[in-house]
Order: structure tokens, then C-alpha cells, then sequence
């Protein structure tokens, strides 16, 4: 248990990683709903637009092994900075882009400055659930679910409202850099190495592992994210109030998920926090498309969405935790095969119901969900010949 002379120095760094991860979520809920006007002011067709979001995570995608590296140099409380004021600069000008190709570059950067903006962070949470001993990453993601609520009710409203696009653009970046630097003093320092690491054979297949995960989980994230309404529409013959609802449910349930789950973690531990999220997800999933009706399709996204909610934090938990490794490249190693699951997913259970039905390309979520139960004990066992000191809660249980 930590004195009182140091608890209040790490709640003080809670606070601030908060806010990074809350800004974070805002920023970019502020850019998703404002993705139709972009289609609209360069008249892009639905297939040009898909390529302009290809570029935000292509930017992240490429960015991911480099900056893992910088940050193992520089430490994550300086990348938090950078990070956040490159994230401000390139969202400011987002609407303000002149031609096709100044925004596609722009966009590449935006993408870029979010992963470092995210990974810099992760390696602060990673830090501070070091410094505490207990889980704290679940509620640190509930902080960035809950900043994309506030996002896309501040950007709905300024729709509404038909004030100009590029002003909360402007706001949002101004607030972000703002918090960047204000936040810088009370984020944790580690110890940074100006050599590459070489991870082992052992360390290497499990952080393959765990991006092979991560993947998955956010294969199953990003596809019902974009499909669960297109199912209650086109799947059930839904219509009105109802078409949202199965993307509320779901939404609703990462957000309540996610500031339960280092509860959950400290309780199960990891390893079985992430096996019965992923039997959660498997079962909602298959009860939605069993009882084909609007209440228990509503039940069961939230219930998928309680179990997708943790996904990331116990995966990125572990690998930032993994000894042999500086936190913040295997963290962009993890997470660049994520990004390429957000990326995927949507794709792949959109080919799947094309040639299958609906209810299939729905389906590869719960498969997804019952892949992570089943190799999450591989995933979060300790490399052989390195074992690193697990957080309260989540060594494993008898």
C-alpha cells in the first residue's frame, strides 16, 4: 500500500493522464462527426472517402515502429508533450485544407501524431499501475470512451447549431495543446535507453501474441462499431429510434466496462478478466442473432460491448509490463497490429456478409470473442527465462 506521502503525488498524475486520455477521446469524436462534411466540401464518393479514412490509420500504421523507438529514448512524459501539441496542430487545420492531396497529407499526419499521442500515454498508465501496485488502465480507457461521448455530443451540437467547422477544431486543439503542457509537470519519468532492444525468441512470439489479440479484439471493436446499426436496420428490418440502438447498447457497455474492469482485474486477474470477457462477447453476440428480435439484440451488443471493453487494457497492460523490453515499443509493436485490426475489421465482416448473410459477418465477432478466451493464458504467461512482477490482482489464480 502506498504512504500518504506518496499517494497524493501519484492521484495528482492520475488526474493529469486523465485528462490526456479524455482529450484524446474527444479529439478524435470531433473528427468522426465531422467526417461528412469532409466527404461533402471535396465531393468525395463513398469509396474516395473510405480512402481518406485508410489514411488516418495508415498514418498510425506506419508511425508505430519508429515511434515505440523514440519514445524507449526520450520517455514517455516528454512524448506525451510532443505528442499532444503535434495531435493540436494537426487537428486544427483538418477543415481548413485547400486541395485533395493537402488534406490526404494531413490526414497521414493526424493519424501519425494520434498513435504517438496514444502510445506515449499508454506508457504513463503502464507506469503509474507500476508505481501504485494495483490495476489502472480499464478506468484510464474508460476516460478516452467517455471523452468520444463528449466529443460526439459537443460535434453533434455544433452541427446543430451550423456554427463554423473549423472553430471546434480550433477549440479542441487549443484545449488539448493547453493540457499537453499543463499536465507535463506531473507525469512520471522512467529510465530511457538510447539502444534498440532485441527482443528474445520466447519475448517475441508473446508480444506477436498479444498483437494477434489485440487485433482480433479490435476486429470484433471497429466491426461492431460500424455494422451493429446496419444489422437492427437490414438484419431485424428495424427502423427509427431502434436502428441506434444496437450501437448505443454497445457503446454504453464499453463505457460501464471499462470503469468496472480494473475491479474485475483485481479480483480475477488478468488472464481470467480477458477469458470471461471473451466468453461475454461470444455469448452476447450468439444471443442477438438467435433471438432476432430489437430488445434482445439491444441486450446483447451491451453485453458484447461489456466484454470488448477490456480487451485493450489487460493486453496493453501486459505488454507494457513485460521485462526484456522498453514499455513504449512493445506497446507500438501491440499496437500497431491493433490499429490494423480497427482498420480490417469492418472490411472483413463486411466480405463475410456479402457472401455469407448479415448474421455470418456479425458472427466473426463472437468467433473472435471465444479465439481471445482461449488464448489468453498463452498470451499473458511470462516469457520462459524472464518473469516479470505482476500488479495486485493479477497473478494467476489457483
Amino acid at each position: 500500500m502506498l504512504s500518504k506521502r506518496s499517494a497524493f503525488p501519484c492521484s495528482r498524475t492520475r488526474l493529469a493522464i486523465m485528462a490526456l486520455f479524455f482529450s484524446s477521446g474527444f479529439t478524435y469524436a470531433v473528427w468522426g462527426v465531422h467526417v461528412s462534411l469532409i466527404k461533402e466540401k471535396f465531393h468525395f464518393s463513398d469509396g474516395e472517402l473510405s480512402w481518406a479514412l485508410f489514411a488516418v490509420a495508415g498514418g498510425a500504421i506506419l508511425a508505430m515502429g519508429p515511434i515505440g523507438r523514440w519514445i524507449a529514448r526520450v520517455g514517455s512524459r516528454r512524448a506525451c508533450l510532443w505528442g499532444g501539441l503535434a495531435l493540436a496542430a494537426s487537428a486544427a487545420g483538418l477543415m481548413l485544407m485547400p486541395s485533395t492531396l493537402a488534406l490526404f497529407a494531413l490526414l497521414l499526419c493526424f493519424g501519425a501524431a494520434n498513435s504517438l499521442f496514444d502510445v506515449a500515454m499508454n506508457a504513463q498508465a503502464a507506469l503509474l499501475e507500476k508505481q501504485s501496485g494495483r490495476p489502472l488502465m480499464s478506468g484510464l480507457h474508460g476516460l478516452f470512451s467517455l471523452g468520444g461521448l463528449a466529443g460526439a455530443m459537443a460535434g453533434s451540437a455544433w452541427l446543430g447549431w451550423q456554427l463554423p467547422a473549423w472553430l471546434i477544431f480550433a477549440l479542441t486543439a487549443a484545449a488539448v495543446a493547453a493540457l499537453s503542457v499543463g499536465t507535463r509537470r506531473r507525469l512520471l519519468t522512467e529510465p530511457t535507453s538510447a539502444h534498440e532492444h532485441t527482443p528474445g525468441h520466447g519475448l517475441r512470439r508473446q508480444l506477436l501474441l498479444l498483437g494477434g489479440l489485440a487485433f482480433i479484439g479490435l476486429v470484433a471493436e471497429g466491426g461492431m462499431y460500424d455494422w451493429s446499426a446496419v444489422y437492427m436496420r437490414d438484419g431485424l428490418s428495424l427502423e427509427g429510434v431502434w436502428v441506434g440502438l444496437g450501437y448505443a447498447g454497445f457503446s454504453v457497455g464499453m463505457t460501464l466496462g471499462r470503469f468496472f474492469g480494473d475491479r474485475l482485474r483485481s479480483h480475477w486477474g488478468g488472464q481470467r478478466t480477458l477469458q470471461y470477457s471473451g466468453l461475454l462477447v461470444t455469448l452476447g453476440i450468439l444471443a442477438a442473432l438467435a433471438l432476432e428480435a430489437a430488445l434482445p439484440a439491444v441486450a446483447g451488443f451491451a453485453l458484447a460491448g461489456l466484454g470488448c471493453a477490456n480487451f485493450m487494457p489487460v493486453l496493453m497492460s501486459r505488454a507494457a509490463h513485460l521485462p526484456g523490453i522498453a514499455s513504449a515499443e512493445a506497446l507500438a509493436l501491440v499496437g500497431r497490429l491493433a490499429y490494423l485490426g480497427l482498420l480490417l475489421g469492418p472490411v472483413l465482416i463486411g466480405f463475410t456478409a456479402e457472401h455469407g448473410g448479415l448474421s455470418s459477418g456479425i458472427g466473426l465477432v463472437a468467433v473472435g470473442g471465444l479465439i481471445i478466451s482461449l488464448w489468453s493464458a498463452s498470451a499473458l504467461r511470462p516469457p520462459a527465462a524472464a518473469v516479470s512482477t505482476p500488479l495486485a490482482g493479477d497473478a494467476p489464480h489457483p
